[in-house]
């Protein structure tokens, strides 16, 4: 699978969004009422919507049956039904292996790759941001991410390095966006941590879009 820059996903999601006849809008809250507005937000999108929104209601959680914690399979079986799989919004699929871990593909948001996988106590969920090398300022850059990540909610930026893709093994820096989440969490929990982690993606593509320099076929929106 060849890698794409978070940029390509942007422009897809934001003309599939177009093409639904949805319009943006911007919104000036408080911090902490973040994760509240990308629920209501999610919401305000379905056509069906003609009244106001219980946030309570949109926040409700589901119950976790599972006595201890999720494994990744097991957490693979509970995604496979909810409704933004069962609906068809994404696709999610279990990669074998010595680590297994679960591929996602968020369609309403340009079909952006997701990963998550289990570890101990602890779920990660990440997607890839971009190489280093389309960075003009490294420098500049990582302390302006240093200083804003806290204004996505719930995700944080890391550098790795890894190869650019199955055919390439050159191994090359790329910086992801990730979120954390206890093993223990509510399957509603984890669902929600992953629509805020794809949407973060292509903001985080927007807000650092001047310390980028894609080429010509990956230029930010």
């Amino acid at each position: 699978m060849n890698r794409k820059s978070s940029a390509h996903y942007q422009r897809e999601f934001r003309r599939r969004l177009r093409e639904q006849g949805l319009v943006k809008k911007e919104v000036w809250i408080r911090p902490e009422n973040a994760k509240r507005l990308a629920a209501v937000e999610k919401q305000l999108r379905n056509p069906e919507v003609s009244t106001w929104i219980n946030v309570g209601e949109v926040m409700a959680n589901n119950t976790n049956e599972s006595t201890g914690l999720w494994t990744t399979e097991s957490l693979y079986q509970a995604l496979e039904k909810e409704a933004l799989f069962a609906t068809g919004s994404a696709s999610v699929e279990l990669i074998e292996g010595v680590e297994p871990s679960i591929y996602i593909e968020m369609k309403e948001y340009g079909d952006l790759p997701v990963f998550l996988t289990v570890s101990g106590e602890q779920i990660i969920v990440e997607a890839v941001l971009w190489p280093q090398s389309v960075v003009t300022d490294v420098e500049g850059f990582n302390d302006a991410i240093l200083r804003t990540h806290k204004y996505f909610p719930l995700s944080t930026i890391s550098l790795d390095s890894m190869q650019r893709s199955e055919s390439d093994y050159h191994v090359e820096d790329y910086y992801h966006m990730f979120g954390a989440l206890s093993s223990s969490s509510l399957i509603s929990n984890v669902v929600f941590e992953i629509d805020v982690l794809a949407n973060n993606v292509i903001q985080a593509t927007e807000a650092y879009s001047e310390f980028l320099n894609f080429d010509a076929d990956q230029s930010v929106a």
